[in-house]
């Protein structure tokens, strides 16, 4: 006999993390089935749900004034909703089998086991924190909660040095070193790649390289953090590589974040290629008919180069706990996949990119064109008209579009839109040319900066036929 219907007809679903993909798909479930019809029982281990992570770092940096302005929804909202939201409550073990999850109350250490119907997986991700001697001294931040940011920002209010080290220059350690120069501090980015921003092609990254420097950040390229150094005070002081030391009083990293699975790997259930949980269309746990998963602990489908990856963002996380309530709830829906769109700023500089690299074209065995120009953000001789450079590549033979990069000012980064919608629909280079965008020269030159690439690319893939 099912849990449910020893309760009578009243199913219970159990959500284990209390953030985007987790309590969307709870109050999606909610909207399509009342409380006489399903329980809704939800853990966080944390002291906030429903928040944008996306928004710490401006927080930290101060655009952003007030914590709570990046709270969604409270947990008394969700309460108020008849979602049984319990805070600071960390699931240690799902039971598949038994249909049922173990909790500790983290304040309290107090456990117990809940039984479940339907279980939705939304643990998110956690920071990398390599093993290095001195990596857990005080004044080393992680920052993926509004906990991590609190502790971050407690950390620089106490801190009487201004010298900032970020280990990383992605999303996040290009962020979080603007936010620490907005705060003052003397920023050094260590960083082992080549350029600042692995998810563009090295010859884009350096337009961001030579922007964080001219924000007086120090740029520390091919270079790996092989020890955080300690101060008598067992505080952090600096931060080493092979070649040198770079003096810190506080030290954030922006390494990236792995798919936080543990607690799903336990319980048996299918991990990708990329320590993301596996699910199928409608974000149901393959192999698992009353347990499904979002966000960023699970894997998504490339539709580009047909592959699984892992990809952390926001806009999913909350796409797919719409999807996951729905079909919890009695609807029907599907995710069908992603085309990597993401935009960051450093200052005033905007970098955006949708689709594939040239490394990721390469992986896949893809052969392709690529097409670079430069175009202003308006009309050349309308007033305040800023550069902006586009990278576009294409399938060699088809002409297919597989990728868009963009580096610029003021109105840049979200023409990366365009791109987005074209690889979604499977366009090619030849088609982009002839859509039809808006134009006026407070917006845009006659020709867009990504139908110019278009073109280009256009001509490169005929030339090569």
């Amino acid at each position: 006999m099912s849990t449910g219907a020893a309760r009578g007809t009243r199913e219970r679903l159990v959500v284990v993390g209390g953030d985007a993909a987790g309590m969307s798909a709870a109050s999606q479930a909610r909207r399509l089935k009342g409380p006489d019809e399903l329980e809704i029982v939800a853990f966080e281990r944390g002291h906030f749900s429903s928040f944008s992570a996306c928004g710490i770092p401006y927080w930290v940096g101060g655009d952003v004034t007030e914590r709570d302005a990046l709270i969604a929804r409270t947990p008394e909202e969700h309460r108020a909703r008849d979602i049984d939201l319990r805070m600071r409550t960390e699931v240690t073990e799902i039971d598949v089998a038994a249909g049922r999850v173990r909790a500790r109350d983290v304040d309290s250490g107090a456990q117990s086991w809940t039984s479940y119907d339907k279980l939705v997986i939304g643990t998110g991700a956690r920071p990398i924190r390599p093993e290095l001697p001195g990596i857990d001294a005080p004044g080393v931040h992680g920052v993926q909660t509004l906990d991590d940011g609190q502790a971050l920002l407690d950390t620089l209010a106490r801190t009487r040095g201004r010298r900032a080290v970020v280990v990383g220059a992605g999303y996040i350690g290009v962020e979080m070193a603007e936010a620490l120069i907005n705060r003052g501090y003397e920023v050094t980015v260590v960083n082992r790649g080549r350029e600042p921003m692995s998810t563009l092609d090295p010859d884009m990254g350096r337009m961001v390289h030579e922007a964080m420097e001219g924000l007086g950040i120090t740029m520390v390229d091919d270079a790996e953090v092989t020890e955080v150094l300690t101060g008598a005070d067992g505080r952090v002081r600096a931060v080493a590589t092979r070649d040198a030391e770079f003096p810190a009083d506080v030290v954030v990293l922006g390494i990236g974040v792995r798919p936080e699975t543990r607690l799903a790997e336990a319980a048996g259930l299918p991990i990708g290629a990329h320590g993301g949980l596996l699910t199928d269309l409608a974000m149901r746990v393959r192999g698992h008919e009353n347990i499904w998963a979002g966000g960023d602990c699970v894997e998504v489908l490339d539709l580009v180069s047909g592959q699984e990856r892992h990809i952390p963002l926001g806009t999913h996380a909350n796409k797919h706990g719409q999807v996951v309530g729905t079909n919890v709830g009695g609807g029907y829906a599907t995710f069908p996949g992603v085309v990597g769109t993401a935009v960051s700023k450093v200052c005033d500089l905007e970098i955006a990119r949708t689709g594939l690299r040239e490394k990721d074209a390469r992986r896949v065995g893809l052969r392709f064109v690529t097409a670079t120009i430069e175009s202003t953000s308006r009309a050349g001789y309308y007033p305040d008209a800023s550069p902006m450079t586009v990278k576009m590549l294409a399938e060699r033979r088809t002409g297919r579009l597989l990728g868009v990069q963009i580096v610029g000012r003021e109105g840049a980064g979200k023409r990366v839109d365009i791109a987005a919608v074209a690889l979604t629909a499977g366009m090619t280079v030849e088609q982009m040319t002839a859509l039809d965008l808006g134009y006026a020269p407070p917006f845009s030159p006659v020709w867009d900066p990504v139908l110019v690439a278009a073109r280009k690319a256009a001509r490169e893939v005929e030339r090569q036929r």
